[in-house]
């Protein structure tokens, strides 16, 4: 693997470097150009803007996923109802009924995943099983159009502050960081309100991180 920093102050950085390191790095990988096996913290979790010029993410979009996510509704309809519609690219992932899989909310939800995170770690402070699951096997005959990226989200307090690890199968810079990285953030955010601990770092984890080739200029 090629030796990249592992701390970044915020998420734009991590953003600005990455970008570069893939470019020049990079392995060709189907229509995209990848790194494999990449973590890294992100010290300010609470610092969710990306400032690059040339990506011009939009923030406003990530709110409303992230409020379609508090939903726990995976139709794509809810998006459309938070944001005034739908990108394109959750129509293709619905499957017959209007649902994608990837809306961790729902994930979360199922099994009361977060509510039993948050009872946990009131409850016992040093646990290790505060994790969500989204990826799942069991499920897997029903990712024909939707496949989540993200394996799950665990949570450790260390040293009285709130620290998050996410673990993805598969990361688009460009899009999936930008956006994940703003909605995982805001779920910390969330747990931490919830148990009362203030936040640490968060902890990032991609076995495949890449670029789609028209995106590298």
């Amino acid at each position: 693997m090629t030796n990249v920093k592992n701390s970044f102050l915020n998420a734009d950085k991590v953003f600005k470097y990455f970008y570069k390191k893939i470019i020049k790095d990079g392995i060709e990988y189907g229509d995209t150009k990848a790194l494999f096996n990449i973590g890294f913290y992100i010290e300010n979790p609470n610092d969710v803007d990306i400032t690059h010029e040339g990506r011009n993410w939009n923030k406003k979009y990530a709110q409303a996923e992230w409020e379609w996510y508090l939903t726990e509704d995976p139709h794509i309809s809810q998006l459309g109802e938070i944001y005034g519609n739908v990108p394109p690219i959750w129509e293709k992932m619905q499957d017959s009924e209007g649902k994608c899989r990837s809306n961790y909310g729902w994930q979360w939800s199922r099994n009361y995943q977060l509510d039993h995170v948050v009872a946990m770690l009131k409850k016992v402070k040093d646990t290790r099983q505060a994790a969500i699951s989204i990826y799942d096997g069991k499920e897997i005959n029903t990712y024909t159009k939707d496949t989540p990226c993200t394996y799950a989200v665990q949570f450790s307090i260390v040293n009285n502050k709130l620290n998050m690890a996410v673990l993805m199968r598969s990361n688009d810079l460009w899009y999936g960081f930008c956006n994940d990285q703003y909605c995982f953030s805001m779920l910390q955010k969330l747990v931490s309100q919830r148990i009362n601990v203030p936040i640490g770092t968060y902890y990032h984890f991609a076995h495949n991180l890449h670029l789609y080739n028209n995106k590298i200029k």
